[in-house]
């Protein structure tokens, strides 16, 4: 059994905590005053620094201790937080980041401009009257508390070395260490690899009882820790009768057990004796999977169905009801492994949305404008491997909004606007599609200078007639750019031509709006999923084909008459609707004589609906999507393949094509008209 790297897992829950100290930041800077999300910044830095110096990263323990102690002056009240502190942060987080990845490379310039910047902003923060003041004050009230504290007896197998924590507790005030040495085996009995000991701590300190929670952060749910306030009332309670020994055991194991974690640290100092325990938390309730298994785990998955497909069609030929019955099984529980599959596979776009508060931040700093990031539909959730491919495509949507898009804040006043410029990202679901909205409250679309851009560079010819939507779209050609000059964020026009490289890749589309003067709108429609879907089987002629179920309405049935009236529009009544057809026997040319009753698939992406004509529905499919190959990666009509129980190959029907050329054809006859 192969044990997964520590240093590996180590980088694992480092890169989580730099984001969750990253959206503290996000969020303190929107609200300097918020004390959680202080507490919570240093938190993340505590234990980060605690962690980083139990596996050997001693270079970022030490350079995240001094924002550590940056934010513990914040916390204390002895510095306000400020806009330049939170700032100076974030930068360090970048930093940790590469002491991370690579912590023997050269960092040592890197970290002093750092920590300059950092101290710059703390010796702005502080105020010299409320320092002042603060020293005319009273001092605060020494507690004195007594700790027993254990270790879980492989700590130090896990890297848990317990001398830190005793001089962390040194730094809190006057501290007297007991070593308890009683569960000391004998020599011949010991393993050098347990830890046997445990310890007695009377500290007098100033500090308050949430900084003896902070030194135990990163090991409270693992070990044993009863805390006692020693009061003036503790002497009395020595001199009492003393209890016998086994029966005061008992009852400060009942004390202990019925003790909360948390006690108010401002209880009364006549409550002579509070002691605690850490808290048991459930084990395992999450667990960490490589990415590749679950990507295995779905490839085995796809196999099991199409073998259960292949069972079903040879139950179906058989009169054997045992088969019949078997294969109705393997179904039910395919089907819902299947299910099952997905859900592990789906993530919320949360994490996804949540690395651009970064990104609009920086961003707002270095063109000098003022931006609000907006989001919505976080808990909309994609399958992850659509989550990591959108990356890209959004950094650029949303860089060129806010290079090009918002105006300044002196453009924005001097047209009546609000001075902080806006960008909205939101994601929802629709049939079987998620859609992404990027949209701003900017400039828009300057439409004459696309078209002036795209004449000169010739991808159109001059004078050329376009719809409003495909001259939109001409921002997304390679190497198309309305920036007058290159700058750091734009200008080479690269990342358009990457969003829709990227959209097609995923079988996805994109929709344009913009509006002079008030700002644009792009909305990325995207299969949920890339694995599995469920599937309409038809034939058309001799071949077989897939229509993913999610985009299908309905079902009706084309007459020879209906078929014959139709000819030269390819319009059905539906419902005192026309809904234009399109013969996919025409479109594949099969050259096969159509069956009498043709059926028309009713598929539809949003508000647009088209008619598919196909020879005969056979059924619901769960479909295993196979890639193309490369030499049909142009075949825009096609998003893929799949083998069906037989071992035949079924192409998959790309729906979002099929609606867009019966709306260009609807379009078409409707001029001719």
């Amino acid at each position: 059994m192969s044990f997964p790297d520590p240093i590996a897992v180590f980088r694992t829950e480092a890169a989580e905590l730099l984001e969750q100290i990253e959206t503290g930041l996000l969020d303190l800077n929107h609200d300097l005053a918020n004390k959680d999300q202080v507490d919570a910044v240093f938190r993340g830095l505590h234990t980060l620094k605690g962690s980083g110096a139990m596996f050997g990263f001693e270079a970022l323990a030490a350079f995240t201790h001094h924002c550590e102690s940056a934010f513990d002056q914040v916390r204390k009240g002895m510095v306000p937080a400020t806009h330049d502190l939170v700032s100076a942060v974030l930068n360090a987080t970048d930093h940790m980041r590469a002491l991370i990845e690579v912590p023997a490379g050269d960092h040592d310039a890197s970290s002093e401009n750092l920590l300059s910047a950092l101290r710059l902003a703390v010796e702005h923060a502080g105020n010299p009257d409320a320092k002042a003041a603060a020293k005319s004050e009273t001092k605060p009230d020494l507690t004195h508390y007594r700790l027993h504290f254990s270790l879980p007896r492989n700590a130090m197998v896990n890297g848990t070395n317990p001398l830190p924590l005793l001089d962390e507790l040194r730094d809190l005030g006057e501290c007297i260490v007991e070593v308890d040495k009683h569960e000391l085996p004998a020599l011949d009995d010991l393993n050098p690899r347990d830890l046997y000991l445990s310890w007695t701590v009377d500290l007098k300190t100033t500090q308050p009882r949430s900084a003896i929670d902070d030194v135990f952060i990163f090991v409270m749910d693992e070990m044993e820790l009863r805390l006692e306030v020693m009061g003036d009332e503790k002497v009395a309670v020595k001199t009492a009768e003393p209890i016998p020994e086994a029966q005061s055991s008992q009852a400060k194991t009942a004390e202990v057990a019925s003790a909360p974690l948390r006690q108010d640290h401002a209880a009364p100092a006549k409550a002579v004796s509070q002691p605690i325990e850490a808290k048991q938390t459930k084990s395992n309730e999450n667990v960490r999977v490589p990415a590749e298994r679950l990507d295995e785990l779905m490839d085995r998955v796809g196999e099991l169905v199409i073998a259960q497909s292949r069972l079903s069609q040879l139950a179906g030929s058989s009169g054997d009801l045992q088969l019949r019955a078997v294969s109705e099984d393997v179904e039910r529980l395919s089907g819902e492994l299947r299910d099952t599959m997905m859900v592990l596979r789906m993530v919320p776009v949360a994490q996804l949305f949540g690395r651009f508060r970064r990104l609009v931040h920086d961003l707002a700093i270095e063109t000098g404008k003022t931006i609000e990031l907006i989001t919505e539909g976080e808990t909309t959730e994609v399958d992850k491997s659509v989550v990591e491919r959108l990356a890209d495509p959004l950094v650029h949507l949303v860089r060129n909004s806010c290079d090009h898009g918002l105006e300044t804040p002196e453009e924005r006043r001097a047209v009546g606007k609000d001075p902080v410029g806006r960008i909205y990202l939101s994601a929802r679901q629709a049939a079987g599609e998620v859609i992404i909205t990027i949209k701003d409250d900017g400039r828009g679309i300057n439409r004459e200078r696309v078209r002036a851009k795209a004449e000169a560079s010739g991808i159109i010819a001059a004078n050329t007639v376009l719809a409003d939507q495909d001259l939109l779209q001409l921002i997304f050609q390679p190497g198309f750019s309305t920036a007058q000059q290159v700058t750091n964020l734009s200008g080479r026009g690269v990342g358009m031509d990457v969003v829709k490289r990227t959209i097609d890749a995923l079988r996805g589309s994109i929709d344009v709006t913009s509006h002079n003067g008030s700002g644009s709108e792009i909305s990325l429609a995207i299969p949920l999923t890339l694995a599995i879907i469920d599937g309409l089987l038809v034939r058309i002629g001799v071949g077989r084909y897939v229509i993913p179920l999610s985009a299908v309405e309905e079902c009706l049935e084309l007459s020879p008459e209906e078929d014959m009236r139709s000819r030269g529009r390819s319009f059905i009544s539906l419902r005192d609707s026309l809904v234009p057809f399109i013969r996919l026997r025409d479109l594949f040319n099969t050259n096969t004589t159509p069956d009498p009753f043709q059926k028309v698939v009713v598929i539809s992406t949003g508000a647009e609906r088209v008619g598919l004509v196909v020879d005969q529905i056979i059924g619901d499919h769960q479909t295993v999507i196979k890639g193309m190959s490369k030499l049909h990666h142009d075949v825009a009509t096609f998003s893929g393949a799949t083998i069906l129980g037989d071992g035949g190959v079924a192409l998959i029907l790309d729906v979002g094509h099929l609606v867009a050329a019966g709306q260009h054809q609807e379009a078409q006859l409707r001029a001719a008209g």
